[in-house]
């Protein structure tokens, strides 16, 4: 069996030395709040042009952060959904992985802030997803990106957006997407616990309390196991979706619902890149500063994103 990174393990050493009580058990204010004050930088990856706007969307505007390396080239675009369980974290929390991602492949990127539980409950999330996905397709002037190269890219509860705004796509004829870049992405229910669930229900940067949390604010008072666009994995038909870079973590409660979904894509005759971490946890690509492997694998994925739509163009 594998060992934590030692640099992950000082994350958590830290995060248990400072006595803080777990997110789940602050109010939402207070937990958004945390998570503000641990993750937006104090300094910031380098990147050419950076601009905030909102986009329309189903129920008012949707914020979004446009990022672009090289303005005035029309280049490839990937569509961002940051993580949070659907609950905390935001455009800033995500900049510097936004713009990490951004510059290593070389792509135009609109980070979406899309509406978070449990003031909007599913399916507000994946509407404003799609409503995203399908205003990028008809902007590209504003992007001043090229649509027809284009990568659906989210962390956590993010990647579950971004591979279902890749399933609506292929279900409504939308948009056509190049490529799916999933880190960690939640594609089932936590009940009945997978083994991962089991080993890693604690101790680690997510564990079991938290999802049960999320899940919480999440649902609507009305929602199936069986629903493809809430739970990826109970899609009964994959064949379509998009070449896929999937990243798992040993350490993580997620890790075997994830290398489900990675092994049910590669079934279907998706193409699956499907990139497992044995020493790291759930939350990685948010340690570029302080884990060397999480930056190597992050700056991987952009060069991937990078290889992938250049080959679509």
């Amino acid at each position: 069996m594998s060992t934590l990174d030692p640099q992950a393990q000082a994350v958590l050493d830290a995060a248990a030395a400072s006595g803080l009580p777990p997110l789940y058990r602050l109010p939402i204010p207070q937990a958004r709040a945390r998570m503000r004050a641990a993750y937006v930088p104090d300094d910031s990856e380098p990147i050419a042009s950076v601009r905030d706007m909102a986009i329309p969307g189903p129920h008012g505007g949707i914020p979004v952060r446009i990022y672009h390396p090289a303005p005035g080239r029309r280049l490839p675009l990937i569509l961002f959904f940051h993580g949070g369980g659907w609950t905390v974290h935001d455009l800033d929390t995500y900049d510097r992985l936004s713009r990490l991602l951004a510059r290593r492949a070389g792509c135009a990127l609109v980070s979406v802030d899309y509406r978070r539980a449990p003031e909007a409950r599913y399916p507000a999330a994946v509407d404003d997803a799609y409503t995203a996905l399908t205003w990028a397709g008809a902007n590209s002037d504003v992007i001043a990106a090229d649509p027809s190269r284009l990568c659906l890219a989210g962390d956590s509860a993010g990647a579950t957006l971004a591979t279902t705004a890749a399933l609506l796509a292929r279900d409504r004829r939308g948009p056509r997407v190049d490529l799916q870049v999933l880190f960690y992405p939640v594609t089932d229910y936590l009940d009945p616990p997978t083994t991962s669930y089991v080993e890693r229900a604690a101790g680690y940067s997510l564990d079991y309390e938290f999802m049960a949390w999320a899940w919480q604010n999440y649902l609507p008072d009305r929602w199936s196991r069986h629903d493809p666009y809430l739970f990826p994995l109970a899609a009964e038909d994959l064949s379509g979706m998009p070449t896929t870079v999937l990243l798992t973590a040993e350490f993580d409660p997620l890790r075997d619902e994830g290398i489900r979904y990675a092994e049910r894509l590669a079934r279907a005759g998706v193409k699956v890149d499907h990139r497992h971490l044995e020493n790291q946890m759930h939350g990685f690509a948010l340690q570029t500063r302080t884990i060397d492997r999480a930056r190597a694998a992050v700056e991987s994925a952009g060069l991937a994103i990078h290889d992938v739509l250049a080959a679509a163009g």
